[in-house]
């Protein structure tokens, strides 16, 4: 039987109840078998956790780790297959090398999953998925795959295209290549049913593309749209509605300019990057308090830091500016914790400190959102993954 016993601790469980107490976590067979105060049960791996504080593993539910490698140009550069705008066979598992540094700095920073999503580039991208940061394999790592499929809306599939001279090169175009593929699935699954039924009718030829679309159709994935500005937003909605997708809005960067409206829509918003440029016209009314004024309208918001625009070992330093700019202190860590969990809607295995949970968890020196705080130690699946050296 595989434990270890974390004493002395803070625990911070980022649950339904928020629950915080001093005392002590078992990690059992790599789940969260217990937890209390007051006297610890026996085990013979013991840590100390000297009054630190011990919080669910961090998540970010947007980047694109280990497709753009740290220190690499075209060689390391596999999130973007800029041929074909439409390409949601495309698994962003098969471009992950998981020995890319940046998964180790983000584990040492108290990241322990991260979905990982193909860019950009085209208006149908390919298909994301949700991966532990620590292994070798990425097969081992996968926590769900595929978690959505992405969707890229605005200036990005204009800017690649306009450039070879092929469509599309406006936004009317962008929401038709995507609505055209979600409609020729729709056929294609309406005359595999229908061939199913009765003999005399003929299946359709195999294709690839419309059999990827099969999970996002039947409500077994999500749709995550990369949408800045707000008219982009509104249209992953009504693209959406359309089609009974369940949207995910990715970036969101105008998504507090009108906020009530989207929180009408109950859709949920992933916020970030923040900590960066103005690079392009999309993103001019960045704010650090974008995260903070969609939680205050009643939206489910997540923080980014779409990694590698921002190395994903930053995620906590985003939170620190989203609480500078007047987020609340526990939605910010919701905000890369159990919100990420549920948007992905893996909250019964990661996300909060529960008994019956994967053993994911950080132990820092102190308050998380405070910039001194050191991350002692980081723990997925209940194995320390990494221990800081005094």
């Amino acid at each position: 039987m595989n434990q270890i016993l974390i004493k002395n601790v803070n625990i911070w469980t980022i649950d339904e109840r928020d629950s915080r107490f001093f005392g002590w976590i078992l990690l059992e067979n790599g789940r969260i078998a217990s937890m209390g105060e007051g006297e610890t049960p026996d085990c013979e791996s013991v840590i100390d956790g000297e009054g630190g504080v011990l919080t669910p593993g961090l998540i970010d539910i947007h980047s694109h780790i280990g497709l753009y490698e740290d220190g690499l140009g075209f060689e390391g550069a596999d999130g973007n297959e800029d041929t074909d705008p439409a390409t949601p066979h495309l698994r962003a598992l098969d471009g992950v090398n998981p020995f890319d540094r940046s998964f180790r700095e983000a584990l040492e920073a108290g990241v322990t999953a991260a979905a990982v999503s193909p860019g950009s580039a085209n208006p149908i991208g390919g298909q994301i998925a949700l991966l532990k940061t620590a292994g070798r394999r990425v097969d081992d790592m996968i926590l769900k795959a595929p978690l959505a499929i992405k969707f890229a809306l605005g200036e990005n599939p204009k800017s690649v295209y306009h450039d070879k001279d092929e469509t599309p090169v406006t936004r009317m175009a962008t929401a038709g290549i995507i609505r055209e593929e979600l409609y020729k699935a729709k056929e294609y699954f309406s005359r595999k049913a229908r061939a199913e039924d009765d003999p005399e009718q003929d299946e359709p030829d195999f294709d690839i593309k419309m059999e990827a679309l099969q999970p996002l159709l039947w409500g077994k994935a999500e749709a995550h749209f990369h949408a800045h500005r707000a008219d982009d937003i509104f249209t992953a909605l009504r693209i959406a509605k359309e089609f009974g997708l369940r949207a995910v809005i990715i970036h969101g960067t105008e998504a507090h300019l009108v906020a009530d409206l989207l929180a009408e829509e109950h859709v949920p918003v992933v916020s970030g990057p923040y900590m960066t440029d103005r690079s392009k016209p999309e993103i001019r009314n960045l704010s650090d308090a974008a995260p903070g004024l969609l939680c205050k309208a009643g939206i489910e918001t997540a923080i980014t830091v779409d990694h590698p625009e921002i190395p994903l070992r930053l995620l906590p330093m985003a939170l620190m500016l989203a609480v500078r700019a007047g987020m609340d202190k526990t939605d910010a860590l919701r905000a890369v914790t159990s919100v990420p969990a549920k948007i992905a809607g893996m909250q019964d295995r990661i996300g909060s400190l529960k008994t019956g949970l994967d053993a994911d968890c950080v132990l820092w020196s102190g308050d998380p959102l405070d910039i001194a705080t050191q991350v002692q130690a980081v723990f997925v699946n209940g194995t320390p993954e990494y221990r800081r050296t005094k």
